[in-house]
């Protein structure tokens, strides 16, 4: 599946736009896609207004975050991948959502043998060494 990423900031944002409250966008400075004002940035992060009054051309697509803005009175092209995303909040209140750093996707090779993998997991194939953990998190239906 996609990354749900882009779909969760716009939401946030738009709850945040519908509540009368100025988002902010907190940002890796650092990630390979951000392309922000690095002289604005603190310990590899930046935080942005990213109020409709505060930007001008602001769109979350579900490759990249464009918009732009002025910094110390100077305009500056943002963009930056969702991934780049660490949180999105209200600046007045400091509600909003901190994001999980995401998995790279893998290879489709690997992607397939990690469906194969799925596929199997709810069968009961126990063997000598039992106490093995599943190297990630499964879901089964419990009725």
């Amino acid at each position: 599946m996609t990354s749900n990423r882009p779909y969760l900031i716009r939401a946030i944002y738009d709850w945040i736009i519908d509540n009368g409250m100025t988002p902010h966008l907190m940002v890796d400075a650092e990630h390979p896609s951000a392309v922000v004002p690095m002289e604005f940035a603190d310990d590899g992060r930046i935080v942005l207004n990213v109020a409709p009054q505060a930007v001008h051309g602001f769109h979350i697509g579900n490759d990249m975050i464009r918009f732009s803005a002025r910094f110390g009175g100077k305009p500056f092209a943002i963009e930056l991948a969702p991934q780049a995303v660490l949180g999105l909040f209200a600046r007045e209140n400091g509600q909003g959502m901190l994001f999980p750093d995401e998995e790279p996707a893998a290879p489709e090779a690997e992607a397939d043998a990690d469906a194969d993998a799925d596929a199997t997991a709810g069968t009961d194939n126990t063997s000598d060494d039992g106490d093995k953990k599943p190297s990630r998190p499964n879901l089964r239906i419990v009725k």
